[in-house]
């Protein structure tokens, strides 16, 4: 549980500081306002992806018991990567829009890896928490027919 606190924590301090960065590299290299650039929405994708999503993760760990399954460990690190790969690209994207630079596929391409990760540890992080439903609903029903007995 502590590994999620403390990425949740990460991310939002990160979500935080990447905002800031916008705006202040906008204004250094005299973006036009209003004029659009990844950059102005990365802050958005790391609070949301990684810090409300973490800390509702934590939750779900908390009440189910989710991080000592292999399944879990595969789910934060996936996950983890794809938010990385996903915001870095979004970010160079981003400087290269501001600094009147062209991008290439090849940032499109590892942002789409990106998103792939993330998608594959979204499913990961739901098998993970049906298993543990399962399991829960088990030993509840167990338990419910041993007090009845």
């Amino acid at each position: 549980m502590k590994k999620i606190f403390n990425a949740a924590f990460a991310y939002m301090i990160i979500g935080v500081l990447s905002g800031l960065f916008y705006r202040e590299f906008t204004k250094a290299n005299d973006f036009p306002e209003g004029g659009f650039t990844q950059l102005s929405v990365v802050h958005t994708h790391l609070l949301t992806l990684g810090f409300i999503v973490l800390l509702i993760v934590l939750v779900l760990d908390k009440v189910f018991g989710l991080s000592g399954t292999k399944m879990f460990s595969w789910f934060f690190w996936t996950y983890n990567a794809g938010i990385i790969l996903t915001a870095g690209m979004m970010v160079w994207h981003g400087m290269l829009t501001v600094l009147g630079q062209e991008s290439s596929a090849m940032i499109s391409g590892i942002a789409g890896l990106g998103h792939i990760a993330l998608s594959v540890g979204m499913v990961l992080l739901f098998l993970s928490l049906r298993k543990a439903i399962v399991a829960d609903k088990a030993v509840t029903t167990a338990t419910a027919s041993s007090i009845a007995n």
